[in-house]
């Protein structure tokens, strides 16, 4: 029998082996937190390696995600689907062990981590849908939803100014389910963190409503035991289990100093790691009595049978809840989704209104909401403004079954806790705050992109229109930058039936985040054909035309719709064949087909203006570099909305300006 010693340099020499392969990589970390591991993974984590999707596994997060090689050789051990071969191919093309953590790549991996802070802020999500999803379904004698959250964390987690916002939350939250290891080898890439990092992480962790075991030796598996059986204990708060540990533990030469954070030990250091260890076993090659310890598919596969026969006995006592909890799980839509949302979109066609698209985003929540119970939202302290609070909100503060999140000022942990919601499964994360404050979350916001996160992101205040704020507030370029982001789907709606769509289509967007940009002021509704409601989900569609092929385009989004409008009625007068284009999702409309795109806009029609209150350089891509754009060039100011948009040009006449000097004889 391997002592847990043996056990532990499995995942050393693993570590140390796939990072000198590659002559790439961080050894440090892996080496470091070996003990740590070893015993989490061995006797207290609930997981099945044959099943990586069971629905009720403990989540295992490592935001310290540099050290990638220690989950890799965990999920290698203890029998993922994740052969030698891939650990042999560690941070090469198209190989399952990419760099840092993939979801999506490698089984066992529940989020992308890499950005430090961020695994941490994923894993308070986790947490937090676990939390709710179990208030929701589990009945008395029935918890079917009943499973841990452990995270990984490095002392640059730590640093990270996301790590104050979310941990303050999981604390306010008291989302006992939450355990947190802390690597606090006290080294990072410059050195020695002492000469600046010397928090006191225990009295922090405190304030922030968390329970604290440690400073524990990070290297005794009975302390780490014993610690992890002390934080399991405490159910009404987060707990942190700060460990010390020796960054590159048994390299003789690099253990405790920076040489082992970021880079390949070497092969004379490696071979002397092996002697200090007492490794004997040739690089990638694991002793088949230790392969036998670690091996966790019998327990695993046992596990999930008896949550399953908990499920069956579920399904019998309450089989309507079941089968709810069975759909949203499986990230299903309601059957009446598509009839009731034809209906509601239909009925806001005939009934215009002149109002904020933000007010017309609440209408349509205030509709969703019924339909949707996997609706999760959220607002960074701004729901007034932002207006993502409906009738059948509940905060999960006062009511853990709730449904609505009070995020704080914290948008960049808001955004990357949505992301962990969403990984959980059972939920629709929506969050919210201005336009121009996704600066702060726009790491968590390329994130989500990255790993396909379905989250709505609420964005209002999305011009120069919300006036008085000034340009500190008044985003220019956040729009054209999120449309410039793979995998994001962005919508600036122009009235109350667009954003309708838009939230119609980010509901139904599975593999990815969706923006919905809206606005502070009223926006004039258009008259439409059914035909041309129905155009509206395919991203861009002809709002007004004319007979024949038209002489010019006008282009337009949000609330330059309605003066694009009005200079197309003064050109039509004036004799012009104008052809107006609604473009609220430019994503949507350029993955049509060829054919519709071309009907929208015919490339034989070069004369183009395109019309909206952000960057105007983006739009050259739609209007060709002779085409002009009624755009913003630089910040806005502070001033009255009803002065702002004048002074930057955006009037029916300076429209009308534009689209003549192109219809002038050359």
């Amino acid at each position: 029998m391997s002592s847990r010693r043996e056990l532990a340099n499995a995942i050393r020499a693993l570590s140390m082996d796939a990072v000198q392969k590659a002559n790439s990589g961080h050894p440090g970390m892996p080496m470091g937190m070996a003990d740590i591991a070893e015993v989490l993974w061995r006797d207290y984590l609930k997981h099945n390696p044959t099943n990586p999707a069971w629905a009720d596994r403990d989540r295992f997060i490592l935001s310290n995600g540099h050290g990638s090689m220690l989950l890799y050789s965990l999920l290698h051990l203890t029998g993922y689907d994740l052969p030698t071969e891939e650990l042999k191919n560690f941070r090469q093309l198209h190989s399952k062990t990419p760099g840092h953590p993939e979801i999506g790549y490698t089984p066992g991996v529940e989020t992308t981590t890499g950005p430090l802070g961020q695994g941490l802020a994923n894993a308070v999500g986790l947490a937090i849908a676990e939390r709710t999803l179990g208030a929701q379904f589990n009945r008395p004698g029935h918890d079917i939803v009943d499973h841990l959250t452990y995270v990984f964390m490095g002392d640059g987690c730590m640093m990270e100014g996301i790590s104050h916002e979310v941990c303050s939350l999981a604390g306010t939250l008291g989302l006992g389910k939450l355990i947190g290891f802390y690597d606090h080898n006290g080294i990072s890439i410059d050195g020695e963190t002492e000469g600046w990092f010397t928090d006191d992480t225990h009295k922090r962790f405190e304030a922030y409503n968390w329970h604290v075991v440690g400073e524990i030796d990070g290297h005794d598996a009975e302390a780490v035991s014993r610690a992890t059986k002390e934080a399991q204990s405490v159910t009404d708060k987060p707990s942190l289990i700060i460990c010390r540990t020796v960054i590159g533990f048994g390299s003789p030469n690099k253990a405790g100093k920076e040489e082992s954070h970021g880079a390949a030990l070497g092969d004379e250091e490696v071979a002397l790691a092996r002697k200090e260890l007492g490794w004997t076993s040739a690089p990638f090659e694991i002793p088949q009595e230790i392969y036998q310890q670690w091996d966790a598919k019998g327990a695993g596969a046992e596990r999930e049978r008896a949550w399953n026969d908990k499920l069956a006995a579920y399904q019998k006592a309450h089989p309507e809840l079941a089968k709810e909890y069975q759909r949203r799980m499986n990230g299903e839509i309601p059957s009446t989704w598509e009839s009731e949302t034809h209906k509601f979109i239909t009925d806001l066609q005939a009934n215009p209104q002149k109002i904020a698209s933000r007010k017309a985003s609440q209408n349509t929540l205030e509709h969703l909401g019924s339909l949707l119970p996997e609706l999760l939202g959220g607002s960074a302290d701004l729901a007034p403004s932002n207006l993502t609070i409906w009738s059948g909100s509940k905060q999960i503060k006062e009511d853990p079954s709730g449904n609505y999140i009070h995020y704080g000022v914290r948008e960049f942990g808001m955004t990357a806790i949505a992301n962990g919601i969403a990984h959980h499964g059972g939920f629709i994360p929506y969050t919210a705050t201005f336009l121009v404050f996704v600066e702060y979350a726009r790491n968590a916001a390329r994130m989500a992109a990255l790993m396909k996160a379905r989250q709505i992101m609420v964005y209002t205040h999305d011009s120069i229109g919300l006036g008085e704020d000034g340009p500190t507030h008044q985003p220019v370029e956040q729009l054209g930058s999120l449309r410039l982001t793979p995998n994001f789907s962005t919508w600036r709606p122009c009235d109350q039936v667009e954003t309708a769509v838009a939230w119609k289509a980010a509901i139904e967007r599975h593999h990815g985040p969706t923006a919905l940009i809206l606005s502070r002021q009223n926006l004039l509704q258009p008259e439409r054909t059914y035909a041309q409601v129905k155009n509206i989900a395919r991203g861009g569609y002809i709002l007004k035309d004319s007979d024949g092929t038209p002489d010019i385009i006008l282009i337009a989004t949000g609330s330059e719709v309605e003066i694009t409008l009005g200079a197309a009625e003064k050109l039509s007068t004036d004799g012009h064949k104008v052809r107006v284009v609604s473009l609220p999702s430019t994503d949507v409309f350029d993955n049509q087909d060829r054919a519709y795109r071309e009907s929208v806009l015919p490339s034989t029609v070069r004369a183009r203006v395109a019309v909206e209150a952000g960057i105007a350089d983006y739009w050259f891509k739609y209007v060709g570099i002779d085409g002009k754009i009624v755009g913003m060039t630089t910040f806005g100011e502070s001033a009255p909305a009803g002065k702002l948009f004048p002074a930057f040009g955006f009037t029916i006449e300076n429209v009308l300006a534009q689209a003549e000097s192109l219809l002038k004889p050359a």
